[in-house]
């Protein structure tokens, strides 16, 4: 009873609602748009790479090819079709990390792994901290 109540009120409520944001006139596109690039505004530089304003480099791959993030984003045994798989395994040259990489925890030296937890601990954790005597 009271939820059928509850129900009406608030579909009543909703019948009422009005949004708070209006809209100025009809939606339109603009008729032209600048695409020309421009550096970002919160560049250090405030300018484009030297190459990217080129006619001749001004793809968004080419400079892609000499961009950097955490290291060269460009493939460097880039195939001739370019497609994955193409190049064998051993043509993309060794596995191993260089010195000072490490692939897991596990390898670092032991100041960097983690240290195993002990079994007051897992207790403290799995009661809430209930069985915790200080």
């Amino acid at each position: 009873m009271f939820a059928t109540k509850a129900l009406r009120y608030a579909s009543a409520a909703h019948a009422e609602r009005v949004p708070m944001i209006k809209f100025i006139g009809k939606r339109s596109i603009p008729a032209s748009v600048d695409h020309t690039p421009h550096a970002h505004p919160a560049s250090p530089t405030h300018e484009l790479p030297a190459d990217f304003t080129q006619k001749s480099s001004a793809s968004f791959s080419s400079y892609r090819q000499k961009a950097q993030q955490h290291g060269p984003l460009g493939r460097t045994h880039a195939s001739a079709d370019g497609s994955l798989g193409s190049a064998s395994g051993h043509s993309l040259g060794s596995v191993t990390p260089a010195k000072g990489e490490y692939f897991d925890r596990n390898e670092l030296p032991a100041r960097f792994r983690r240290q195993p937890i002990d079994l007051s601990e897992i207790d403290a954790i799995e009661t809430g901290g209930a069985t915790l005597v200080c």
